[in-house]
């Protein structure tokens, strides 16, 4: 038997611009952040070769307001 490679894999997640709605009295990440996080989650799950390494989060920065960042 051949040995099966198992991939140790990043998920990188990134608040949409429609999304923008972060209320630190009310929510701590936003929609769009943890719909992201429960999608990709089960896309490695349902894949034999790959293993959850880590999660990256850019929770309140988008495309739109990438640059003010820098």
């Amino acid at each position: 038997m051949s040995k099966k490679n198992i991939y140790d894999t990043a998920l990188y997640l990134r608040l949409s611009k429609d999304d923008a709605d972060i209320d630190g009295s009310k929510k701590t990440e936003s929609n769009s952040i943890s719909s992201q996080r429960d999608l990709l989650r089960a896309y490695v799950q349902s894949h034999e070769d790959l293993r959850l390494f880590d999660i990256y989060i850019d929770d309140g920065y988008s495309g739109a307001n990438f640059v003010e960042v820098r």
